[in-house]
């Protein structure tokens, strides 16, 4: 059971450093040899990224191109195994230049090593809606 509650904290603890713009905090959640897997990347959005320092590299540029970013957990499971936790939550991200917000719909799952650092994150989105956001729909393959 304790470990299912840390690896509970440890993916509140990721939505937290998205929200508050923190990289340090975030990619100090993953293991060194850790993967970021965007099944639905669609072929406009990052596929992801392999290893600690790939994985701030993935996220560094990418939270300074908004003015805040909220996500809201609406399902926070730990599966059988207790080192696999599954996450249904939406964002809400505020675009720059009063541009409005980008609303989406994730999945997400989490596996952690012995250590309780995340393994593998797995983001699952509607790429439909980003690309509309972003105005890159016509880019989708």
């Amino acid at each position: 059971m304790e470990t299912a509650v840390k690896n509970k904290a440890s993916v509140k603890a990721f939505f937290k450093a998205l929200e508050n713009g923190n990289i340090e905090q975030l990619v100090a959640l993953f293991a060194e040899d850790a993967k970021h897997i965007n099944p639905y990347a669609s072929g406009i959005f990052p596929e992801g990224a392999n290893g600690k320092e790939g994985i701030k590299n993935y996220w560094s540029p990418v939270l300074p191109n908004f003015d805040g970013m909220l996500f809201s957990i609406e399902d926070l499971l730990v599966m059988e195994n207790p080192n696999m936790v599954f996450v249904k939550y939406t964002g809400k991200i505020k675009l720059k230049n009063n541009a409005g917000f980008y609303e989406n719909n994730y999945y997400s799952t989490f596996k952690f090593n012995q250590n309780g650092l995340i393994k593998e994150y797995v983001e699952i989105f509607n790429p439909i809606v980003a690309a509309r956001a972003f105005g890159m729909i016509d880019q989708i393959k």
